[in-house]
């Protein structure tokens, strides 16, 4: 899980409250949280919870996981899993059977992927070590670090 970053939260709060032209105030009333707390969220002096950011997304309609992205609670790839999830859930013109089996081919691609992803990383993690533990040429040791001028 991300680390939490209050200061970009707020910041992006206070763009997008902006640019839905609510003031601080209808904001807090629309989220159902206190003007003064939500004016210590956009100044990052506090840290929300999932239930605040998704009161505040709802109040701003916009996507609850971009803010739990920007507070680091849920990173990129999982947001776009969960937004992929639920606008193959969300389809009216398929029905529940189809849909079911859309996702358990999705999970089925995200799983095959990471599992190559994965091999991929040891395959390159063993060629970085063998390179490292390899014979200089010739078949001789590699030579010792200079130690500097010889004193007799």
């Amino acid at each position: 899980m991300a680390s939490l970053n209050v200061g970009n939260l707020g910041e992006y709060l206070r763009e997008q409250r902006r640019t839905a032209h609510l003031s601080l105030r209808q904001l807090a009333e629309a989220a159902g949280v206190s003007n003064p707390y939500l004016s210590q969220i956009e100044r990052g002096l506090r840290k929300p919870s999932a239930e605040v950011l998704q009161q505040v997304a709802k109040a701003l309609r916009i996507s609850a996981e971009t803010l739990y992205v920007r507070a680091g609670i849920l990173d990129e790839k999982e947001r776009e899993d969960l937004e992929t999830r639920a606008v193959i859930l969300a389809d009216p013109s398929i029905n529940e059977r189809q849909k079911q089996v859309l996702l358990q081919i999705y999970d089925s691609f995200r799983k095959e992927n990471a599992a190559e992803a994965a091999a991929a990383a040891a395959a390159a993690a063993t060629a970085a070590t063998a390179a490292e533990s390899a014979p200089t040429a010739a078949g001789q040791a590699p030579a010792a670090p200079d130690a500097g001028p010889a004193s007799s």
